[in-house]
């Protein structure tokens, strides 16, 4: 299959990349500089793409966007934020749905931020949106897919959770911590984290590529959510390390600012994958202490 992929700088993009040419796909990057003649070139701030070298291309994978933990949510930078996910999912959306043939799925990313703050919910993909920005980013997100769905290209939003991977995200920025035995619950500490492995992301995308009956939104979490004090006791004990401290909530909000710190660290989501359930997904580490373990021990 010829297969396209933005945000492959990514972590998730790095990972996929090297598992689709594992499997034997075509894989066309769409990149911002050039990279050679087997990448696509495009621009969603001047909504300018490179859509002659997306010509035979079967499916979509559509990952970039700005990193919404990067940097302390300034409205500068909450507006990039927004743009470079509403914008470039347009972007790619209009030109799917000109190519001919237009390839036969999309898969663009997305994120549990979509549900909000919902306590000790069970949110499956038909519940619905809740507040904040993260959730109204999603929203917008997902929205700007519409072009290729009235083209009837079969789209499919990937509401992924935590990821847990050494090199990147959450995880990383915890593991110095942790190590050195300063680790600990934030906040109350009872708030849902629902999370995933690298390895099963990457493999439940994959999925989706072949799962011809699926559309709409997917929940990208493992089957086994866990509390923040949880996941905190769980990679204090993957690591060998005591984890007896709290992060209160002032100082979480001193550092990040009192949004930032709400949605990313205090917010609970207790998502349910229903969708990779149904389909048959089997996830490769279903419990939270697999995934660290594995994630820890992968060269």
């Amino acid at each position: 299959m010829k297969v396209a992929v933005t945000g492959s700088h990514g972590l998730i993009g790095r990972t996929l990349l090297g598992e689709l040419r594992r499997a034997g796909h075509d894989v066309v990057r769409i990149v911002r500089s050039p990279e050679g003649d087997a990448a696509a070139r495009w621009d969603p701030d001047a909504g300018t793409i490179d859509s002659g070298r997306l010509a035979g291309v079967e499916a979509v994978v559509h990952l970039a966007g700005v990193g919404i933990g990067d940097r302390r949510w300034t409205p500068a930078h909450k507006q990039a934020v927004l743009d470079s996910r509403s914008r470039g999912t347009a972007l790619l959306a209009e030109t799917v749905a000109e190519l001919d043939p237009a390839p036969r799925v999309l898969l663009s990313a997305s994120a549990i931020g979509f549900y909000g703050d919902r306590d000790d919910e069970l949110l499956g993909e038909t519940s619905s949106s809740g507040s904040g920005f993260l959730a109204d980013v999603c929203r917008q997100w997902e929205q700007a897919t519409a072009p290729a769905e009235a083209a009837g290209v079969r789209t499919v939003h990937l509401r992924t959770g935590i990821v847990q991977a050494r090199d990147g995200g959450a995880l990383a920025k915890q593991l110095p911590i942790f190590r050195l035995g300063l680790g600990g619950r934030v906040g109350r500490g009872r708030q849902w984290v629902s999370w995933i492995s690298l390895t099963d992301e990457v493999a439940a995308i994959v999925h989706l590529l072949g799962a011809e009956t699926v559309s709409g939104p997917v929940n990208l979490v493992g089957p086994a959510p866990v509390t923040n004090a949880e996941h905190a006791r769980t990679l204090a004990r993957v690591l060998g390390r005591p984890a007896p401290f709290v992060v209160p909530t002032p100082a979480l909000e001193l550092v990040l600012g009192a949004e930032m710190a709400r949605e990313l660290l205090l917010y609970s989501q207790r998502v349910d994958p229903v969708v990779l359930t149904r389909t048959g997904f089997e996830w490769r580490h279903p419990s939270l202490e697999e995934a660290l373990r594995a994630e820890l021990d992968r060269r």
